[in-house]
């Protein structure tokens, strides 16, 4: 079946997109390369441009938007919140500060919570905690500490982050770079255990790799790395930045292995696609280590971060979000698998979160990002062949069935 396009433009005289788009182009870095569209308002699973044209949103900021965009529960606290107090620094105590950190660490099953701002910012902080316990507790020698990566990760862009990253794009250009990383290839146990040394702090892992194109790894490969840093006397760090709360049907894609790490990463819906807030979560035997100056954000944990946090980690412990992931997630794979061998190859993830990879010769990600975005359904492509799917949470079952629609026909030619 055909679909007509999910919405129409409100018909105006002339778009007022290519202004938009104009300014961008001129006067911004050109660090992305966006889709030509400009979102003006957005409400739930759907965004409305600067013509009135609605588009279904099957991304959901990279998940980010896991709880879609405007819901009440957060936009309630964030805007309680603007109008009490917005920023102290960690010079002083807020009210927020105490009931973020021990509800998010009640929900994550853990004791300590480090507040800080972006993703990036939760990695570098975990690679610094992870050396930090290293040379105090492990007994590394001084500045000798290493951590074991997988190949084809994503955990951010900062010089230290592309340093152990394996997409030439990330990296060329912005050397020297950082040292005390070893690569393994994803989803290869035996290569992280030949990888590990009296010098390893710990093991940085995504238990489902997100940039790469949704990539699971073989099954027991996240439960060897525990039993290898156990056995060794490592930290396994799980950066589920994008992977965590709610998104692949559990509250972390470690659970689905019934596995524990000894830290996390959080951040994306953390902020309930506010603000950006994000934080690493663990024991104190880890966390303890960091003393007053050692390490800190101006504006990591506050006011308004906390109290937004609060709300997300609150909607996440009713459990309706996992559950929705888990049972849209189920209808959302069983329809895209329906599309291998039609310009599909594979579809890969967990939850309401697919890879799907396009048949070799046909057209690029971009490609078809594009006569989505055409059609009323936003998504993007990764590493070129791959589209990434990732509605929101909130999305209905007759919108995600539109959207698949509109994908089925876009692939297939209809």
């Amino acid at each position: 079946m055909t679909s007509a396009p999910l919405s129409s433009p409100a018909a105006p005289e002339a778009s007022r997109a290519p202004e938009f788009l104009r300014l961008a182009e001129e006067h911004s870095a050109h660090n992305y390369h966006p889709l030509p569209v400009v979102i003006a308002e957005a409400e739930g699973s759907w965004m409305t441009d600067v013509d009135g044209r609605r588009y279904l949103d099957f991304l959901a900021g990279y998940s980010a938007l896991n709880f879609g965009h405007r819901h009440p529960a957060l936009i309630a606290a964030a805007t309680e919140q603007l109008h009490r107090v917005t920023l102290t620094s960690r010079a002083f105590q807020h009210d927020r500060f105490g009931p973020f950190c021990a509800e998010l660490a009640a929900l994550t099953g853990t004791e300590q919570v480090l507040p800080m701002n972006s993703g990036a910012e939760a990695v570098e902080s975990a690679i610094k905690l992870a050396r930090k316990w290293a040379y105090q507790v492990k007994g590394v020698p001084t500045d000798q500490a290493e951590i074991v990566v997988a190949g084809s990760n994503f955990h951010g862009r900062t010089t230290t982050i592309v340093s152990f990253s394996t997409d030439s794009t990330a990296r060329a250009g912005f050397g020297p770079f950082t040292p005390g990383f070893a690569i393994t290839p994803y989803g290869d146990a035996a290569a992280v255990e030949a990888a590990i040394t009296e010098r390893t702090a710990a093991v940085l892992v995504e238990p489902v790799q997100g940039e790469a194109g949704v990539v699971v790894p073989p099954a027991g490969y996240l439960r060897r790395l525990r039993e290898l840093c156990d056995e060794r006397g490592v930290l396994l760090v799980a950066d589920e930045i994008q992977s965590g709360l709610a998104r692949t049907g559990d509250l972390l894609a470690l659970d689905h292995e019934g596995v524990r790490a000894d830290l996390y990463t959080l951040g994306k819906a953390l902020g309930g696609g506010v603000l950006p807030v994000s934080a690493v979560v663990g024991g104190r035997d880890v966390l303890g280590v960091l003393r007053p100056g050692e390490h800190g954000s101006t504006f990591g944990g506050n006011p308004l971060a906390c109290a937004v946090g609060l709300a997300v980690v609150r909607l996440l412990a009713t459990g309706e979000f996992q559950r929705r992931s888990r049972e849209l997630g189920a209808h959302l794979h069983a329809r895209l698998g329906e599309l291998v061998g039609r310009g599909v190859s594979e579809v890969r993830g967990r939850g309401l979160w697919a890879g799907v990879e396009l048949t070799p010769g046909g057209p690029t990600g971009r490609e078809i990002s594009e006569r989505l975005a055409a059609r009323g359904v936003l998504c993007k492509e990764t590493q070129d062949s791959t589209l990434r799917l990732a509605p929101p949470l909130t999305i209905s079952r007759d919108e995600l069935d539109r959207g698949l629609d509109t994908i089925a026909d876009v692939l297939t030619g209809s």
